[in-house]
């Protein structure tokens, strides 16, 4: 049983820092490509970023480019999202979600099997 759990969310002005992590239960954990979403009240689940199974490659959306960085322990089956320079367009509940997929580039939430219950972050202006 694959089950992701995000934590790490909270409450944060513009301009600060949050890191999110996301601990995948089950095996093989380095089998699955991980993505980060968000998805803000009112409004559809959106990419913020992926990692390939090993972490070596990443991409993210052109909005979170140079503030988020998503990375991967695979000793220890969890992936992170860095997130820095935070504005109050980032404020959404963020999850994580893993794939078993021969290509890593998952861009859409139905490419994903797996998902965690999500984190809220709240960025105030």
């Amino acid at each position: 049983q694959v089950q992701p759990v995000e934590s790490g969310g909270g409450l944060v002005q513009a301009g600060g820092s949050l890191r999110l992590s996301c601990v995948v239960s089950g095996r093989a954990f380095s089998d699955y490509v991980m993505g980060w979403f968000r998805q803000a009240p009112g409004k559809e689940r959106e990419f913020v970023a992926v990692a390939n199974w090993s972490g070596g490659d990443t991409r993210y959306v052109d909005s979170v480019k140079g503030r988020f960085a998503i990375s991967r322990d695979n000793a220890k089956n969890t992936v992170y999202l860095q997130m820095d320079s935070l504005k109050p367009e980032d404020t959404g509940v963020y999850y994580c979600a893993a794939a078993r997929s021969i290509s890593w580039l998952l861009f859409i939430p139905s490419q994903y099997t797996y998902w965690g219950q999500g984190t809220q972050v709240t960025v105030s202006s």
